[in-house]
């Protein structure tokens, strides 16, 4: 048998994460999906359709996954249950494929079709609200169409989606309890920290700097007007696909090597 995946032996392990606490896993899905029908429902009492789509894709495909996987990598809160885990006959390799498939591929999956759904039945109902006979009806009706899941707005959001299910994946084997709360906690200070130095920097470089967005821009007041200084297009490039791709992989790789590492 092989020691680094076996399908069947992957299976068993997959099944008893889902089903091992049928009322946590199932229920948790229940309230984030619930969570996000109301993120949706009052952005668009307040700001309209488009805004709805845009923050609730947002803030729920990200967030979700985060939360999905503190709750896969949950065995470390106690001695306990972090042995037990580490104990299970599956090599590390398939107990981290495992958390993957649920957090980054199964919740997305289930968030897209829900979203999908809410989202289509909100506009639809916006559509057929019109009067038809209205001089503006056209501008209306196109003023609300169904989020693209290939638009700008989602791919924005994609890599801030794979970004942040590294970082928590990495902090759920770093923190054995409240994994989730302490790298928030430590991602807000690091934020903080990366912004307080980029600033003094841009301060000391630049005289009349009025604004500075960490590497993406520096602004300058020259007389009555202002004045952007960018990264060139090509090392802008090289951040932005750095960003996206390379620095979440290298931390969804980090926490396959912390797994393996994983001792109390």
């Amino acid at each position: 048998m092989n020691d680094t995946f076996n399908a069947k032996r992957f299976a068993r392990l997959l099944k008893k994460t889902l089903l091992e606490k049928p009322l946590q896993m199932f229920g948790f899905t229940g309230l984030l999906l619930a969570v996000v029908f109301i993120i949706y429902v009052v952005a668009k009492a307040l700001a309209g359709i488009g805004s709805a789509q845009n923050l609730t894709f947002i803030w729920g495909l990200p967030l979700g996954s985060c939360f999905f996987t503190t709750l896969v990598f949950g065995y470390f809160s106690t001695n306990a249950s972090g042995s037990s885990y580490l104990t299970l006959p599956a090599s590390h390799f398939e107990k981290w494929l495992c958390g993957i498939l649920i957090a980054g591929i199964l919740y997305p999956v289930i968030f897209f079709l829900f979203f999908r759904i809410i989202d289509s039945t909100f506009v639809t109902l916006f559509h057929n609200s019109l009067d038809t006979a209205s001089p503006f009806y056209k501008d209306q009706y196109d003023s609300a169409y169904i989020f693209d899941f290939n638009g700008v707005i989602a791919w924005r959001v994609y890599p801030l989606f794979f970004l942040a299910t590294g970082i928590t994946l990495v902090g759920a084997f770093y923190f054995n309890k409240i994994a989730f709360i302490k790298v928030a906690i430590t991602l807000c200070i690091l934020w903080l920290g990366i912004l307080g130095v980029n600033y003094i920097i841009a301060k000391v470089l630049f005289e009349n700097m009025t604004d500075a967005a960490p590497f993406n821009h520096v602004a300058i007041a020259v007389g009555k007007e202002e004045a952007s200084i960018e990264l060139p297009k090509t090392a802008g490039r090289i951040f932005a696909y750095g960003f996206a791709f390379v620095l979440p992989a290298i931390l969804w790789l980090l926490s396959f090597t912390r797994l393996r590492e994983k001792e109390f």
